[in-house]
């Protein structure tokens, strides 16, 4: 019962159900578990050395471009650039090169045997400026460092520091505070801070404004930069535009028209900066500037404490999913290793293969049991069976030796009817043992199944007539069937002569036979007194009888029904019982139309 509670289905396992599956899962979650670890203490470990380089580099070339252009902005050429190369690469590390458009060389900061990269860093020209390495350049991309002709003479200096001066009095005894500061062409500025609109009143006061108008020189220079919007207005077509001394149209224009502008601003400049360069900012081992890093020694330590402890982690794992499998293996072990007369079974846990293996045991188990229990049985049947014919010769032998029984006809035949008792019983077990043994060969031959049941039917139908039972045939015509006649005789003589036994004076029994597609059906049907539903499926097992007692009165030893099924699978076919308690009992074999010369029973 143990083993029937714990058994598990036979056949193939579901995936997710399949050791190896489960062993696959594990490694997988713990190479997960080690990848995902390694890459988080990566990414802790490392992103803040990464971000603080890439802003140290991002901030090195924004230096680099931002010098670079004020250069540019401040002289007409880059004959003089070499000292300021040397400078930036000394503060930066990195090898600065500056080559024309067309990458001629122009200036470096030292000798570079190595090509250059094929991508230049930047464009360097203040006439158009790259707004993401300076933040500070207005819509036109031109650098405000790039005056050209409005930088002012010293003389003109003077006058707007001399004024300058005067009004940051002026502010200053009117309790508003306000500093100077000098732009890239020469020109102060007041610096006011507070509310906007104190500002214009206490500025009003004082004249501030005046420091705002363009000098001579501005105007000179404002009056041909009108000169060329002018002309480049009047080329496209458009209305005329005045550029203000913010170099900015006094009125809204379209975007063609504001073209127009920046266009002439930068003619009017170009005189003035350098021509544009290329600029090439390297590693000293020439390769283009990248951000790299190196782990600290507590870095380091952190990584190696993470890989110990994914590492202690994968042998707790290993060594649980290692347990769980062993230890149904051990009881295994230790189960088979029992004497074989205790047949142990081992509990079922698991639904895979292990629990499967278990479950198999338990059926091995259970059927070793049970062929133990139907060997023991066997054997006392057979001594059963035995010991009344021989007990029967016996006591008419010694009578007949003490004088108390005559060695008469009816002495003869009662002794020679008790011989063929035990001779039919041999006979049967010999039969089953050939069976057992794969030895039962069979002879088949072209065959009548009419002519067959007319002879078994003729053989029986005096011993029926004794009983007191009428037997019938209905045969109808079937196909020529290839079997071994003997034995086939032999099967259906069994069927009849045990139907015949079974039915009370009265009774009848019907041997029929019909054609069902390519098989021969042969039924045997009688109205005694039938078989219990549960004792169906036992009827073909060996020394089994309905009989509880052993009575001889209806004959038979218990093994004619093993027989019929081990010679009907012979033939490659099935025998089957069905029964109505009380009113019929019907036994029908299936055989096929052609059996091989070659087939045992199995």
């Amino acid at each position: 019962m143990a083993a029937e509670k714990g058994a598990r289905p036979h056949g193939r396992l579901p995936l997710r159900r399949s050791l190896l599956v489960r062993l696959l899962a594990a490694s997988i979650t713990i190479a997960v578990c080690s990848v995902a670890a390694t890459a988080w203490l990566a990414a802790r470990t490392t992103t803040s050395a990464i971000q603080q380089e890439q802003g140290q580099v991002l901030a090195d070339d924004a230096q680099i471009y931002d010098t670079l252009i004020g250069y540019a902005a401040e002289h007409t050429d880059w004959s003089a650039v070499t000292p300021t190369l040397k400078r930036l690469s000394a503060r930066t590390g990195r090898h600065i090169t500056l080559t024309t458009q067309d990458r001629r060389p122009v200036a470096a900061s030292a000798a570079v045997s190595q090509e250059l990269p094929a991508n230049a860093s930047a464009l360097v020209d203040p006439l158009r400026a790259d707004p993401a390495l300076l933040p500070g350049v207005q819509a036109d991309g031109i650098d405000p460092r790039a005056v050209g002709p409005y930088r002012l003479p010293d003389a003109e200096r003077k006058e707007l520091r001399y004024l300058a001066r005067k009004l940051q009095t002026c502010l200053r005894g009117t309790g508003f505070a306000a500093g100077v500061t000098e732009g890239a062409s020469g020109r102060p500025s007041l610096v006011m801070t507070g509310d906007s609109s104190i500002q214009r009143k206490v500025g009003e006061v004082c004249g501030v404004f005046e420091l705002d108008g363009p000098t001579r020189t501005e105007k000179r220079a404002l009056d041909r930069l009108n000169t060329l919007v002018s002309g480049c207005l009047k080329r496209q077509r458009l209305d005329s535009v005045e550029v203000g001394p913010g170099f900015a149209p006094t009125r809204s224009v379209s975007e063609p028209a504001q073209r127009c502008v920046d266009t002439a601003r930068r003619e009017q400049l170009a005189p003035y900066v350098a021509p544009p360069a290329l600029l090439f900012v390297t590693t000293p081992a020439g390769s283009p500037a990248t951000p790299g890093f190196d782990l600290s020694s507590a870095n380091t330590a952190k990584v190696a404490g993470v890989a110990a402890l994914v590492l202690v982690l994968t042998l707790v794992v290993t060594v649980t999913v290692g347990t769980r499998l062993v230890r149904p293996l051990r009881a295994l072990t230790d189960a088979a290793r029992h004497s074989p007369q205790e047949h142990l079974r081992v509990p079922v846990t698991t639904n895979d293969e292990i629990g499967h293996l278990a479950a198999a045991f338990n059926d091995l188990s259970e059927r070793r049991e049970r062929l133990e229990d139907q060997r023991r049985a066997m054997v006392s049947d057979v001594a059963h069976e035995l010991r009344t014919p021989l007990s029967t010769i016996r006591g008419w032998l010694e009578a007949a030796q003490d004088g108390l029984a005559a060695s008469d006809e009816k002495f003869v035949a009662s002794l020679l009817e008790e011989a063929l008792l035990l001779q039919h019983i041999v006979d049967d077990l010999q039969h089953l043992a050939l069976a057992d043994a794969g030895r039962l060969r069979l002879h088949p031959e072209p065959l009548s199944p009419r002519d067959l049941l007319d002879h078994v039917a003729a053989a029986h139908r005096a011993s029926a007539e004794t009983a007191g039972v009428t037997l019938t045939t209905r045969i109808e015509d079937t196909p020529v069937l290839r079997a071994d006649p003997a034995r086939l005789r032999q099967t259906v003589g069994n069927l009849l002569s045990n139907a015949i036994r079974h039915t009370p004076p009265g009774g009848a029994v019907t041997l029929g036979c019909r054609g069902e597609g390519d098989v021969t059906v042969i039924e045997v049907a009688d109205t005694g007194t039938g078989i219990a539903a549960d004792d169906l499926p036992r009827v073909f097992d060996r020394f089994w009888r309905a009989d509880r007692s052993r009575s001889r009165q209806t004959g038979g030893s218990g093994l004619g029904l093993a027989i019929v099924r081990q010679l009907t699978e012979a033939h490659g076919g099935s025998v089957s019982a069905t029964s109505t308690p009380g009113e019929e009992t019907v036994f029908t074999l299936r055989l096929p139309h052609t059996c091989d010369e070659t087939l045992r029973t199995r």
